[in-house]
């Protein structure tokens, strides 16, 4: 019998009240609208006939959410890992507010003030990824959107500014897994797809 290669299924949470307006969301925890209620369950047919040797939520709500409405809370477990990124000082705040103070901030690059750094993100992430290629099979991770970005990004074995490039939006469904005919070398199978 062959072992099922490994295949992440990471999904972004759907739409919130800040998501919508471009606030910076880490540690808030708000809850899903009612048109990313619906975004979440419009995942649920895409997801049912997967069968997943593991499932992961970030311990966010919306995250949390997401996952039941799209028919997988029975198979999930919480990990603190897929939290996003701690925004500090900029939580709740728009980029463009945060430009303004202070102009040619990269978030990439500099992080926020009180909040994660980039280099504490890539670690949160690196974890991460150590474990999950130790595992096998189907495996959906409910996240969100920076960290999304920055797990895949790690994945491939890249800076987390490869992160810039990646827009990921709520409610979407990336597959990244391994090509197994090249060594197993870390892929992007899909990215950013509606259910």
């Amino acid at each position: 019998m062959s072992i099922a290669p490994l295949q992440i299924f990471l999904v972004r949470h759907g739409e919130t009240e800040w998501s919508l307006s471009g606030r910076h969301t880490g540690r808030t925890d708000i809850p899903l609208t009612a048109r990313g209620q619906q975004m979440a369950r419009e995942l649920a047919p895409a997801l049912a006939g997967v069968s997943f040797s593991t499932v992961l939520s970030s311990p966010r709500r919306r995250a949390q959410d997401t996952c039941a409405l799209a028919g997988l809370s029975a198979l999930a477990s919480v990990d603190p890992d897929l939290a996003e990124w701690d925004y500090g000082e900029d939580e709740g705040r728009r980029s463009a507010e945060i430009l303004a103070d202070r102009p040619g901030w990269e978030i990439w690059h500099d992080g926020c003030p009180g909040g994660e750094t980039p280099l504490a993100v890539a670690a949160r992430a690196d974890h991460l990824v150590e474990r999950l290629r130790g595992l096998t099979g189907n495996v959906a991770l409910f996240t969100h959107g920076h960290f999304g970005r920055v797990l895949t990004a790690r994945w491939l074995g890249q800076p987390i500014e490869l992160g810039r490039h990646l827009v990921l939006d709520p409610a979407t469904i990336s597959l990244l897994g391994v090509d197994v005919r090249h060594e197993g070398a870390p892929v992007i199978l899909r990215w950013n797809a509606g259910p």
